[in-house]
């Protein structure tokens, strides 16, 4: 994979799939754990959305460290990122667990057979459900902590909006500095 288009890291581009799609299949699975009659109508796009999520991590993960080979060292950031994948991965299987629940608690499609329970209803549908919020909830974190790293590799703990001394003598903002050639 390149790790630059027209002059830019790829790591900030691919890194967008992720930021968006793993957050959206998060709230997918709460969705489909907590009401279980969406599973039928909604439970094969959230599978989608959690598949494209976990395959867009180690996208992001490799093209990270080509910017890492050019710029330094991004410290806590990519050590959180390489754990990613092993929150999206349990997020996939519990949406397909959940999808999955749903369809055998349908029973076979041989004619207008009647449910004869809700889908996902019993003791191992409420244990899944329940581990799948859990899982989710854990995505979401995990998520916002690898996001958070990787701001603070960049720009630092001080938002460049607040930074001091950029200005005029009337008050009015100048420009912000030039980013940092490095990441800490």
């Amino acid at each position: 994979m390149p790790d630059t288009v027209n002059g830019l890291p790829v790591h900030p581009l691919v890194v967008h799939a992720v930021v968006v799609l793993l957050p959206l299949a998060a709230l997918g699975v709460v969705a489909l754990a907590v009401r279980p009659a969406w599973r039928g109508r909604f439970g094969v796009l959230v599978v989608v959305i959690a598949a494209l999520a976990t395959a867009a991590v180690p996208l992001a993960t490799d093209s990270g460290e080509s910017l890492e080979r050019r710029v330094g060292d991004p410290g806590q950031h990519a050590e959180l990122g390489d754990t990613l994948i092993w929150f999206a991965l349990p997020l996939l299987v519990a949406a397909v667990a959940l999808v999955w629940l749903h369809r055998r608690a349908r029973g076979p499609v041989d004619g207008p057979a009647e449910r004869t329970r809700p889908a996902g209803a019993g003791a191992v549908g409420v244990v899944v459900a329940v581990l799948a919020v859990a899982v989710a909830a854990a995505n979401l974190v995990q998520v916002y902590r690898v996001g958070d790293s990787g701001a603070k590799a960049v720009w630092g703990d001080t938002p460049a909006a607040t930074a001091g001394g950029h200005g005029n003598d009337d008050g009015i903002p100048g420009p912000a500095p030039a980013p940092r050639a490095r990441w800490w």
